[in-house]
């Protein structure tokens, strides 16, 4: 009974906390450290970025973002898959694709500010 309550217990706080924790609204790209874009989620687009090495593909869909292709070696960068939160990085091309901001634009509290 208790390894059952336990697995309810977490099957229901892993939903819970998704709820609980903001999307983003924004997809920042960056190239070198400098901001090349910065656009809704709620676009549909697919946007090349020219590093180091060569073209990277962004593609932005239904609130989502990955990156869908890159002239690095192992291609790590795109199979970390979509993200609707956090960031994926190509370190060797040294493009960034990161979702910022809050969908609803909460205001800052004592503990977040």
């Amino acid at each position: 009974m208790l390894l059952l309550f336990l697995l309810f217990l977490s099957l229901y706080s892993f939903f819970f906390i998704r709820q609980a924790l903001p999307q983003g609204a924004e997809l920042e790209i960056e190239v070198s450290g400098e901001l090349r874009y910065a656009l809704p989620l709620s676009t549909n687009k697919t946007v090349e970025v020219e590093g180091p090495l060569g073209r990277t593909v962004i593609e932005v869909k239904e609130g989502r973002a990955r990156i869908k292709d890159s002239p690095c070696r192992n291609r790590i960068c795109m199979h970390q898959g979509w993200i609707r939160s956090g960031a994926v990085v190509c370190l060797p091309n040294r493009v960034m694709i990161r979702v910022t901001g809050t969908a609803g634009r909460r205001e800052m509290d004592a503990i977040s500010g």
